[in-house]
């Protein structure tokens, strides 16, 4: 059944497997991940715009960050909460939209690390040329930045995704939560070598350039704290690097444990949990981070608290 030449484009996706029992439980906990994740991630970038003391530089760069984080819920939550109750015999899915799943699914992954390597950059000429900063970090540079991140990572994933759509089908069954570029390229019968052969460039090319920017970036901080007797800058380089690579580093494991999973196909099921909580964990943590450990935000926050508190 699986092997047979399909004359439509409607997919099976396998989606979140869970017990009849455990359907309500995994309802109501994943739909109040994502309003979380929706309202403390928008609320962050709106607090920003709305605030023009927090239109600096390093704010503005957190509002990739925060737009990502939703934009890459939005692209795997939904879905699940609507095939939650649904059989998973009747999980139907059209292929033009497993292809676009799998694509935002891919271009949030693949911009997480080109946005954290813009911040780690900002944080260099922030903490390494303090005197010059406002002339490096101008308002056209953030949107370069900006830009750039966003735009490196589109043509990256139209590139891997579309070495996929160019593939046939013979196959019809997504043995996975969502769509993703490997879901795509395994319902083709052809060889898929160029598909892997990318893959692997494409993986090597952006954890490569992430790990190898950030690690060189703070080894570059780490001299500059480390030879300066200034507590001050000690102090504030201490609180923003660690917002930073706090961030990163969850990004970066939840992100590698995936890779590793998959070398394992036994362990397929805890691969598959893994690759939802890429999606869940960190977009609900980043915005606790830097809303919270970020002073000027910190205190922006509780000024509304209370003022809503007062006039209540």
């Amino acid at each position: 059944m699986e092997n047979q030449t399909l004359s439509t484009d409607i997919l099976l996706l396998e989606g979140l497997k869970v017990s009849p029992q455990s359907s309500v439980p995994a309802f109501v906990l994943l739909l109040l991940i994502y309003v979380f994740i929706m309202v403390s991630n928008l609320g962050l970038v709106v607090l920003i715009f709305m605030d023009r003391s927090l239109q600096q530089p390093m704010y503005l760069l957190f509002c990739n960050m925060s737009i990502n984080d939703a934009f890459g819920a939005t692209t795997i939550i939904p879905r699940l909460l609507s095939d939650v109750f649904v059989p998973v015999t009747e999980r139907y899915i059209h292929y033009t939209s497993c292809v676009i799943q799998a694509f935002c699914a891919h271009f949030h992954a693949s911009s997480t690390h080109t946005v954290l390597m813009v911040m780690a950059f900002d944080r260099y000429v922030a903490i390494c040329n303090p005197l010059r900063y406002a002339t490096i970090m101008t308002t056209w540079m953030v949107v370069t930045l900006s830009v750039s991140a966003w735009a490196v990572s589109l043509v990256m994933v139209v590139i891997l995704v579309g070495l996929s759509v160019r593939l046939s089908r013979c196959r019809w069954i997504i043995f996975n939560p969502f769509c993703d570029n490997a879901s795509l390229f395994k319902l083709s019968c052809e060889s898929v070598l160029i598909n892997n052969i990318y893959g692997l460039g494409y993986t090597v090319l952006l954890l490569g350039s992430s790990i190898g920017s950030v690690t060189l970036t703070y080894l570059r901080i780490a001299i500059v704290c480390l030879s300066s007797k200034n507590k001050v800058l000690n102090s504030r380089a201490l609180q923003t690097c660690a917002t930073h690579l706090a961030v990163y580093v969850i990004m970066f494991v939840s992100g590698s444990v995936i890779i590793i999973l998959h070398r394992f196909p036994h362990l397929s099921d805890y691969r598959k949990l893994a690759s939802i909580l890429f999606h869940v964990v960190p977009p609900a943590m980043n915005a606790i981070i830097y809303g919270l450990q970020i002073k000027a935000v910190r205190q922006k926050i509780m000024i509304m608290f209370n003022g809503n508190k007062m006039k209540a």
